[in-house]
């Protein structure tokens, strides 16, 4: 068992990291409040590799592993959450689905494009009445000769408003419940689908998330995506990786959290002195410490069943919980060690602990992630 990253990790780490701090960080605040996606950001992470990097060359993607793109996502949510968000849901969710599932003809047609960062992807299982409930999926796809016609909306989609292609699911079979759910691709400009409200959130307002509406949407019978009932089966699988990805975001951002509030403590006089001499902050730097650390190992664990192939549904659900939840934790003690100006949004602290909180509710609420756990065990 070996815990050390290699020299190339190293490297990779490094190199995000100054990207981030170059190319991201300036502009944190501006794009927070005016609910902007950064899309001149897209070819500098596209030219990094950062858009496809866990798929082949051959499909435009880097070829790195698992872990090395929980790298990537860590640095970039180290700088600003919306940023790791968006570069999550376009590798793990979308580009992975078709990657995992896609016929060959699929993959050369959508997943090149993605991979290689010239299109953005969008994935879809949340509805209006199914959010934790994903089973209760209402969306309808109903065959019509040698098309499909969907008809129903998704919710809370990220890059639901400019996405290139989706993939959503829709129930084919209704009689046979969650094995009658399967996956379908969406391009951008099909006729019947329409982009609905974009949402005004609480936190992560850099990364673009909307309602899609389908209305008597009419698809081509291959843009059935992996086989005819086995869309919630295949989502599952998709799901495991992208916890896996909500985790590291997490990480990425309890680990800026405490960067800021140890920069904040060094320069922060009370009393004739830096309060990082004062033991009560000391002895909480050294606590989230502890808990950011035990939630990247947690973490980087999971990715490396996930690039062995190994069962992995438990790991990425414990990784998820541990490390949305330690998010919190860690971005409300970087607005106590702040004080006053934890408040302020001339300091990082508050826009920490306003992105956080997305961990524990997206990808399935700590809630489910403890149900997939307890079920794991006992089964």
């Amino acid at each position: 068992m070996d815990f050390r990253l290699t020299e190339e990790q190293e490297i990779l780490r490094r190199t995000v990291r100054d990207f981030a701090e170059k190319e991201i960080a300036p502009h944190v605040m501006e794009w927070d409040e005016a609910q902007k996606f950064p899309h001149e950001l897209i070819p500098k992470l596209a030219e990094l590799g950062m858009m496809g990097s866990i798929f082949p060359p051959e499909y435009g993607g880097t070829g790195l592993s698992y872990v090395d793109y929980c790298m990537i996502v860590e640095e970039l949510a180290r700088v600003d959450g919306s940023v790791g968000l968006s570069v999550a849901a376009h590798t793990s969710l979308c580009s992975n689905h078709i990657y995992s599932f896609g016929t060959a003809e699929q993959k050369q047609k959508y997943l090149v494009p993605l991979a290689s960062g010239a299109w953005i992807g969008a994935w879809g299982l949340t509805e209006p009445e199914a959010g934790s409930d994903a089973g209760g999926t209402k969306t309808t796809a109903v065959r019509d000769g040698e098309s499909w016609v969907l008809n129903g909306s998704k919710n809370f989609i990220t890059h639901a408003s400019f996405a290139d292609v989706y993939v959503l699911m829709a129930v084919t079979d209704r009689s046979q419940g969650t094995a009658g759910i399967s996956a379908f691709l969406i391009e951008k400009g099909t006729e019947g689908l329409v982009v609905g409200k974009k949402e005004n959130k609480l936190g992560m307002r850099a990364s673009d998330t909307a309602s899609v509406h389908l209305q008597d949407c009419r698809l081509p019978a291959d843009h059935l995506l992996g086989k005819e009932g086995e869309g919630f089966k295949n989502c599952l699988s998709v799901l495991d990786g992208g916890r896996i990805s909500i985790a590291a975001l997490a990480v990425g951002m309890a680990q800026g959290a405490l960067d800021a509030s140890v920069r904040y403590a060094k320069e922060r006089r009370q009393f004739g002195r830096p309060i990082s001499e004062f033991q009560a902050i000391q002895q909480k730097i050294a606590d989230l410490t502890v808990k950011i650390e035990a939630a990247r190992w947690l973490t980087y664990r999971a990715a490396y069943l996930k690039d062995r192939n190994q069962p992995l549904t438990r790991a990425a659900s414990m990784a998820k919980l541990y490390a949305g939840e330690v998010a919190v934790v860690v971005a409300e003690q970087a607005v106590q060690i702040h004080g006053g100006y934890g408040f302020i949004k001339d300091y990082p602290a508050e826009k920490y602990y306003r992105d956080v909180k997305l961990c524990t509710i997206g990808e399935g609420t700590s809630e489910i992630q403890r149900l997939v756990i307890a079920r794991q065990l006992l089964k």
